[in-house]
């Protein structure tokens, strides 16, 4: 799946925990009719291919959808959708 976008937000390195993961979120605003704010997350290897872009650059981004479930402390089950970057290239 691929989004074609202009980057709007772009965010530092994270690091988590004592694996070292390693995460780094951008907002890209879609070239529609009716364009949206998606949060793209990069993870581990990955966050280093945005080094090469800024805010406003016009960018074609294939993602993942990831799906997560959380049940919370009183056992009700929730669920989170991420939007996972593995490729990013000039649009």
């Amino acid at each position: 799946m691929q989004v074609v976008g202009t980057i709007k937000v772009y965010g530092e390195v994270q690091t988590f925990g004592n694996n070292g993961f390693k995460k780094r979120e951008i907002v890209v605003k879609t070239d529609e009719d009716y364009p949206q704010m998606l949060l793209i997350e990069f993870t581990q290897d990955k966050t280093s291919l945005l080094d090469q872009f800024q805010i406003g650059s016009k960018v074609t981004i294939s993602i993942n959808l990831k799906g997560n479930e959380w049940i919370n402390p009183q056992g009700v089950a929730k669920y989170f959708i991420a939007l996972n970057g593995w490729r990013i290239e000039q649009a």
